[in-house]
């Protein structure tokens, strides 16, 4: 389970009293937000924003000395490290937004299917930044929105397909090849 971001905010003020170090509310806000839910990297983002603060000569850690260390950190505005962009740029750029699946994308980013599993993963799908399906990860329109990119080339086929239904996939297959599928909206399923 994740922490609140007001949880997380109380843990980064105590944090930093126990530091010595001078906080504002919003200073504190901003790490929060960025920690990933979770209260040890809320401290080491505090550590890190800390020594940052001091080197800049800052006389007390606001939400904007912390945004400025934490791009420095290459932690982004919803806390996505150098890692998470790594793996989401690998599902784009190589698989097309996928479905890819974990042992490929392990081998891929060179980095172990724990790490990912128990890393990286977790946040990114309570983000909502990627789905796991039967046949692989997959990127969200979130994700694609939150780097700033458009969605794939490819139009993606409804969660039908996972299932090989051959009736259903010639549905699938004659709109897709008309390029129209007769109505713009996604189906509402009862």
């Amino acid at each position: 389970n994740f922490y609140t971001d007001d949880e997380l905010q109380l843990v980064v003020e105590r944090g930093a009293r126990v530091l010595g170090a001078p906080m504002k509310p919003d200073g504190a806000r901003e790490i929060a937000r960025r920690s990933r839910g979770t209260p040890r990297i809320a401290g080491r983002l505090l550590r890190r924003v800390r020594d940052f603060a001091a080197v800049d000569g800052a006389a007390a850690i606001t939400a904007k000395v912390a945004d400025r260390a934490l791009q420095m950190l290459e932690v982004d505005s919803e806390g996505l490290d150098a890692l998470d962009h790594r793996y989401l740029a690998c599902i784009m750029d190589n698989y097309d937004g996928g479905p890819v699946g974990i042992e490929t994308l392990s081998a891929a980013l060179s980095e172990p299917r724990d790490a990912l599993e128990e890393i990286v993963e977790p946040y990114l799908l309570q983000k909502g930044f990627i789905g796991r399906t039967p046949r692989g990860r997959v990127m969200t329109l979130k994700a694609y929105r939150h780097l700033g990119r458009s969605g794939p080339a490819r139009q993606a086929l409804p969660q039908a397909e996972l299932f090989e239904d051959p009736d259903v996939l010639d549905g699938i297959s004659d709109t897709r090849a008309s390029g129209a599928s007769g109505n713009d909206q996604p189906s509402k399923r009862a």
